[in-house]
């Protein structure tokens, strides 16, 4: 085998997955190792080497088992008809008849250890169309309206042409239109104060005699087909007008989100069970009134906190959050993925509204106007085609299977899912996450769509397993393609047992367990709102020390740790100053957007939300990484910082001066003028790519956005030691947060004393 690096690097970028451990350990006593055996992993990984096979995949015959044909299968190809075994159950199963011309020198491509991950096309089974619903709000100023307008208009054009649209708005009253009527615009008017169920949706539209009749279902009416009505829809997004119904001063306008929402299931509900469908709600304010309300419509009476939360003060927030819940459940057993786009200056209810996108798969995006270049760019992405041009890059209705070893059950997951309570013998006792099943529905997952998978060794200590036997799990994802095939893509992954310690801790993946214990951090302080998460994750932390550490008891300058796991506690510092478990000075609003990103992005991005990356620009060379510390923002460096979320240019004192007096302008400074431009150039593949596109913000010494790096970077020079330090050598920060060296003195000062 390589050095584990880069076999770590090769298995994410075949299969997309990446394990906390690489050696599995061969007995419970695993149990005793803190960051559990468990993977990180994208489902639908990007492989433009992986062309997807033309026919259905061959599973085990055995009933409580159904695993799929895959390289660590043995094969006996002198039996007539040939077998294979499943490496899983050990079942041997005949091969079909379609498979008789195979031999050892030509084995079909799912035999192939290239092909530990395959993608089937399935076989059977009508193409389905996707379904695009715009849930479109209109209680908003005619400049943030006409912006939406614009970019819904857009989108039109870059749907597939054989997709169904549908339209519906929602003020003080909820309207769902009629797209089939032309020349005249007719909708379905809904009070926005009294929820309706799925029964009655049907009776008020008229969906209830749904035979078939005639050329089209009746529900065409509503959910027309993009290449028929996209001149007609484009005109009646054109004609839209604000909410009708006056306002009062002092007052919010009414707005009936919880109510339009429903309705949007309901309508999916009734005419697109099981089939791929996006609701993709825009709102420029919270719900004001009816079911789903988060703020009453008086000013004068602000929107919660995170301290009327916290205090169980909140009025709306428990009966909001049950309405939205209901929707969420509702939405993902249907198949159907819910999008927030919320664009406002103040609070919209994201706090109450998260579980719609986070149970579906659905897009989150806040912004302060929908007539920013960050909504804008952000939208258009959404409809981002593949390399070939010809379909969009996203998967519905999806559904996730693990199979696994008899010496390992499935704890849980956490990421964009929901449970399929699928029980079976793979299932451990042990919770994580969404836990007790084997399967899980994903209704929209893209190629960074990425879940955390924890696992449980069940092996007993006095269970042999044979000299380099080998652990198995096999992820099989089932998926409506764009284009409206079936597609099941398997990955067959397998690590080898170890019962020496020592090779377990080499196959430490530091940067894989970071991210997998903040998940279930961050996913226990989302459910639970436990006060004491920085208490277990340190408890945690210290117990890693302990277990894998090396020092002499009650001497913690005698402690060390090998270089695999040297960066660890370096990433549980920055978690626990991130917004994903800090929730001061974020409203909730802001909390719950950060954490549901966090929840669905791969590694690199996850690192990045933790511990940001920090390049400087300087006269003497080119751009280099620097630490993430208080010690690199000196006067004549120009710091470029990605934190995911925002990309920040921070100008240190000295060149800002220089800035600000125009030097770049003048001929004899031209190399001034390409330090300045030369962080602007290196960013601009990251605002065109990434989704959801960073906030841009160019700053300098003094200026009152430097705080988005001063929050950031690890305070080593503080206002209390400054006066300790050259003034070149870095800024203070003003804060009383401690330093990753006090953190880390601390930590080996209970690690070496056997405190937990």
């Amino acid at each position: 085998m390589s050095t584990f690096p880069e076999y770590i690097a090769q298995s994410e970028k075949q299969d997309g997955v990446r394990f906390s451990w690489n050696f599995w350990p061969s007995s419970r006593v695993a149990n005793g190792m803190v960051v559990p055996v468990a993977a990180l992993f994208t489902p639908l990984k990007e492989r433009p080497d992986l062309p997807p096979i033309q026919y259905e995949p061959i599973f085990c015959n055995r009933a409580t088992c159904k695993a799929v044909l895959n390289p660590l299968c043995r094969v006996d190809y002198r039996a007539n008809p040939k077998l294979w075994a499943c490496n899983f159950c050990y079942q041997k199963n005949q091969f079909p008849h379609t498979y008789a011309g195979f031999s050892e020198v030509n084995q079909p491509a799912e035999l192939l250890p290239h092909f530990s991950t395959i993608e089937y096309v399935g076989q059977r089974g009508p193409q389905l169309p996707l379904v695009f619903l715009y849930v479109v709000d209109t209680c908003m100023d005619d400049e943030d309206l006409q912006a939406l307008k614009e970019s819904l208009q857009m989108s039109l054009s870059l749907l597939p042409p054989a997709a169904l649209v549908g339209l519906i708005t929602f003020g003080r009253m909820v309207q769902v239109h009629d797209l089939c009527c032309e020349g005249i615009s007719k909708s379905y008017v809904f009070r926005g104060t009294k929820d309706v169920n799925g029964k009655q949706i049907q009776e008020m539209l008229g969906l209830t005699k749904e035979s078939g009749r005639g050329s089209q279902p009746l529900s065409y009416r509503f959910l027309q087909l993009v290449q028929k009505v996209d001149m007609n829809l484009i005109e009646l997004l054109g004609e839209l007008q604000r909410d009708p119904w006056p306002v009062p001063q002092g007052k919010r306008p009414l707005r009936s989100l919880g109510v339009a929402i429903s309705i949007a299931v309901d309508l999916l509900e009734c005419t697109s069970l099981n089939t791929g469908a996006r609701i993709m709600i825009f709102t420029g304010g919270p719900a004001t009134q009816g079911p789903g309300m988060v703020v009453g419509d008086d000013l004068k009476m602000p929107i919660r906190s995170w301290h009327d939360v916290e205090k169980d003060s909140a009025k709306f927030v428990n009966k909001a959050t049950k309405h939205y819940e209901a929707l969420a459940n509702r939405a993902s057993s249907n198949g159907h993925i819910i999008d927030i786009y919320a664009c406002a200056l103040d609070q919209t209810g994201l706090l109450e509204m998260k579980c719609c996108s986070n149970h579906t798969g659905g897009y989150m995006v806040m912004a302060n106007s929908f007539n920013t270049s960050l909504f804008k760019q952000t939208f258009q992405r959404v409809f981002t085609k593949d390399l070939q041009g010809e379909h969009l890059k996203m998967a519905f209705a999806g559904t996730l299977e693990i199979k696994t070893s008899k010496e390992i059950k499935v704890s849980g997951a956490i990421g964009p899912c929901v449970s399929l309570n699928a029980k079976g013998p793979c299932v451990s006792e042990v919770e994580i996450g969404i836990g007790g099943t084997c399967q899980w529905k994903i209704c929209g997952l893209d190629h960074s769509t990425t879940l955390a998978l924890y696992f449980e060794v069940v092996n007993q200590q006095n269970a042999s397993i044979s000299q380099g036997g080998r652990g198995a799990v096999q992820f099989v994802t089932q998926y409506q393609h764009s284009s409206g095939q079936r597609r099941i893509r398997v990955t067959t992954t397998a690590r080898n047992w170890d019962a020496q310690i020592h090779n377990i801790a080499m196959s430490f993946d530091q940067e894989a367990a970071a991210i997998l214990m903040a998940r279930h951090a961050v996913y226990r302080a989302d459910t639970e709102r436990d006060p004491d998460i920085l208490k277990w994750l340190d408890r945690q932390l210290i117990r890693l020390c302990q277990k894998f550490g090396d020092y002499h008891k009650d001497d913690p300058n005698s402690f060390r740790f090998s270089e695999n796991f040297s960066l660890y506690p370096q990433f549980m510092f920055h978690l626990r100053r991130s917004p994903f478990l800090q929730v001061f000075n974020n409203s909730p609003d802001e909390t719950s957007y950060y954490r549901h990103q966090f929840m669905r992005q791969g590694l690199t991005h996850s690192l990045i939300m933790i511990q940001p990356f920090l390049y400087a620009y300087s006269f003497n060379g080119p751009p280099e990484p620097v630490l993430l510390d208080s010690s690199s923002i000196l006067p004549d460096r120009i710091l470029l910082m990605d934190t995911f979320f925002q990309i920040v240019i921070y100008h240190g004192e000295t060149i800002s001066r220089w800035r600000q007096a125009g030097y770049q302008h003048m001929s004899e400074y031209e190399n001034f003028k390409h330090l300045l431009q030369a962080p602007v150039d290196d960013i601009q593949e990251l605002l065109q790519t990434r989704f959801p596109m960073p906030i841009y913000i160019d700053t300098q010494h003094g200026g009152s956005q430097a705080r988005f790096l001063l929050s950031k970077v690890n305070p080593s020079q503080t206002h209390n030691n400054m006066y300790a330090w050259a003034q070149e050598s870095g800024a203070p920060i003003l804060t009383d947060d401690c330093s990753l060296q006090v953190f880390m003195d601390h930590l080996k000062k209970f690690t070496v004393s056997g405190a937990v």
